[in-house]
């Protein structure tokens, strides 16, 4: 006779993100689990349970994560109507719906949000009953500019996992990236430059797991990659706060958008399987493209965008703008590395982001049009 062990294993069955004192909390309120019953699971003592269960539930406040809560509740009520059927295979699978993310989903959009989150203040804005969260960053003469836009499963995760946290609640409630936020932000961004460095895609493979690790902690020691996953802003806007010789800013905030319009389609492009890609053939390369019309959706449209982009502003141009939009390197390593003078590469920065900026005008829309 098959034996039902759904109490002990709903937990194990929610996405791999959900935090270990949410799921004891689900199991507490929505699955009625005795504090004794789960601390004797998890081999810890009662109490700790107990304090969990009572932090999580002083958080639902927060609207963003009462809505993670209510949608992870809403999937173990999903899996006990499987138990009542006796639907044993069905309930082997993971638990899911069409838009609760995996962990890969959360970690590849905690990437994109959080790392604008990190910019002077950017805040994540979130409407009550809306589905998308949008990245606004202030641009430091009153007004605003939009940075990103997330789904709101997504935002509830991160707020459940403490990586934001609202500072004003309300119709239009305020988040900002914490602590813990910049600290996920740094080791995601080390895992994907691991994936990028050749560790994922490695032709001979390594021996033992060991041997993938070692090669993963030696790029981690890397100066150069501890750089880049410690910048918490990009060389885009650090020149918008510089001021030329009028008061005016180096970079206007249309430059500022064309550079992120081609970072976005970087970022989107990444998504695919060819993760290891190196976009400098494309420069100088011969493969036709197509691309840069319209807002066409998947990584392999984003592909064709980026390249058309690339292909437009040519050699040079081209280099600096892959360079300091999408690699996010500073502008002294790009001079170093072009040969240039010193202190040319703004200039000549905002020369490419000047062509980019007409080439999505002509193509696009004026403005470019941030994809999400």
């Amino acid at each position: 006779m098959m034996i039902c062990h759904y109490d002990t294993n709903v937990a194990e069955r929610l996405p791999a993100w959900v935090p270990e004192d949410a799921k004891h909390y689900l199991a507490h309120t929505e699955g009625g689990e005795a504090i004794r019953k789960l601390a004797r699971l998890a081999g810890c003592h009662a109490s700790t349970v107990l304090r969990q269960v009572r932090r999580i539930e002083t958080l639902r406040d927060d609207p963003l994560v009462d809505g993670a809560l209510r949608r992870l509740g809403a999937l173990r009520a999903r899996a006990a109507e499987l138990e009542t059927k006796k639907e044993f295979e069905r309930m082997r699978e993971p638990l899911r719906d069409e838009i609760t993310p995996d962990a890969a989903m959360l970690a590849r959009e905690a990437r994109r949000v959080l790392r604008r989150l990190c910019e002077s203040g950017a805040v994540l804005a979130v409407a009550a009953e809306m589905d998308k969260a949008v990245v606004v960053r202030d641009t430091g003469d009153g007004g605003s500019t939009r940075t990103a836009v997330v789904d709101a499963p997504v935002a509830q995760a991160m707020a459940l996992k403490g990586w934001i946290a609202c500072e004003a609640p309300g119709r239009i409630s305020r988040y900002r990236i914490t602590a813990a936020g910049r600290g996920a932000l740094s080791k995601l961004l080390a895992e994907q430059e691991s994936k990028l460095r050749g560790f994922a895609e490695a032709q001979t493979g390594f021996g033992s797991a060991a041997e993938a690790e070692a090669a993963m902690d030696a790029a981690a020691a890397d100066p150069q990659t501890r750089r880049r996953h410690l910048m918490t802003e990009s060389p885009l806007v650090l020149l918008a706060r510089r001021r030329d010789r009028n008061g005016a800013p180096f970079l206007s905030d249309d430059l500022v958008r064309a550079g992120e319009r081609l970072r976005e389609d970087f970022e989107l492009a990444q998504m695919g399987p060819r993760v290891t890609q190196n976009w400098d053939q494309f420069l100088t390369g011969g493969i036709d493209s197509a691309g840069g019309q319209g807002f066409a959706q998947g990584p392999g449209a984003a592909r064709e965008r980026f390249i058309a982009a690339l292909r437009d502003l040519g050699p040079g141009l081209g280099d600096v703008a892959l360079q300091c939009c999408c690699y996010m390197e500073g502008l002294e390593n790009t001079e170093r590395r072009m040969g240039w003078a010193a202190r040319s590469g703004k200039v000549v920065l905002r020369i490419a982001l000047q062509r980019l900026r007409r080439y999505y005008d002509d193509t696009v829309a004026p403005g470019g049009g941030l994809i999400g």
